[in-house]
């Protein structure tokens, strides 16, 4: 028997709350320095979910395709600046925010009209309940991967600058010179959803299957949308490193195949 779905009262998110406050003075008696990002980080949360809560609650009701591509497109900009921001190198002018952004756009978006229009074949596909929820998922779990892999590649290529000027001057083209470096960023990107699916069910309760299971989704159900979201994952996040890896990649040359690390922004500090 499925038990009704239990609404949290803001005493219950107090307590919740309370803990994090308790870890937070934690960190300011070990010295760790922490505790303003703790604080900062989990009151940004709670005032932005909040507010998505209350916009969603007027999306969903208006089912307006407008305003439901308008949040998409601000999804989307904000984490293309978070893949920006966290990179120690990051590519000049319009290419350090538009080379993550633009590989995000096209695998996440890609991946989730394959999802809305052939898998769960929603009425309408721009239905908000499954669209925002889904790109959500994909874009935060993408930017990570995008991110990763774009932080390793320019950092590599600034450290190995004086192997790939070698294997360049031995007659390897732009790409061969780079390979390896590519490779590698790509394994990094790719790893943390690969160890989440790894120990799925065993290790870990994901998210999305705990909040449906909780919300009185039938456990079998909320099974069968986690895999599919895994595998969504994990395409999107493959897809969108690897298309950001060769754009960073091209880059990182000119026409005359010669490297460029002129195109790097040198972290401040």
């Amino acid at each position: 028997m499925m038990i009704d779905l239990i609404i949290l009262s803001p005493a219950d998110l107090l307590i919740a709350a309370s803990l994090v406050l308790i870890l937070s003075a934690l960190s300011v008696t070990q010295r760790l320095n922490l505790a303003r990002n703790l604080l900062v980080s989990a009151s940004r949360a709670f005032v932005q979910l909040l507010l998505l809560g209350y916009v969603l609650d007027i999306v969903f009701a208006l089912r307006s395709p407008l305003w439901i591509m308008l949040i998409a497109l601000l999804m989307l900009v904000v984490a293309g600046r978070e893949i920006m921001v966290r990179q120690q190198r990051r590519l000049t002018g319009w290419w350090g925010f538009g080379t993550g952004t633009v590989s995000m756009f096209i695998s996440s978006f890609c991946v989730m009209l394959i999802t809305l229009l052939l898998i769960i074949n929603v009425e309408p596909w721009y239905h908000p309940q499954y669209l925002i929820p889904l790109l959500g998922m994909l874009l935060g779990n993408t930017m990570n991967g995008i991110a990763i892999s774009l932080d390793r590649l320019l950092n590599d290529a600034w450290t190995e600058r004086q192997l790939i000027e070698n294997r360049l001057a031995l007659g390897y083209t732009a790409s061969e010179a780079i390979a390896g470096l590519r490779r590698s960023a790509l394994r990094a990107g790719m790893i943390p959803i690969i160890n989440s699916m790894a120990v799925a069910g065993i290790v870990s309760l994901p998210g999305m299957m705990t909040g449906q299971i909780l919300s009185g989704s039938p456990p079998l159900e909320a099974t069968k949308y986690q895999i599919l979201i895994f595998f969504l994952i994990a395409a999107g996040t493959g897809f969108g490193a690897y298309g950001a890896v060769t754009l960073a990649s091209k880059r990182l040359f000119d026409e005359r195949q010669r490297l460029r690390l002129d195109r790097l922004q040198q972290p401040s500090g």
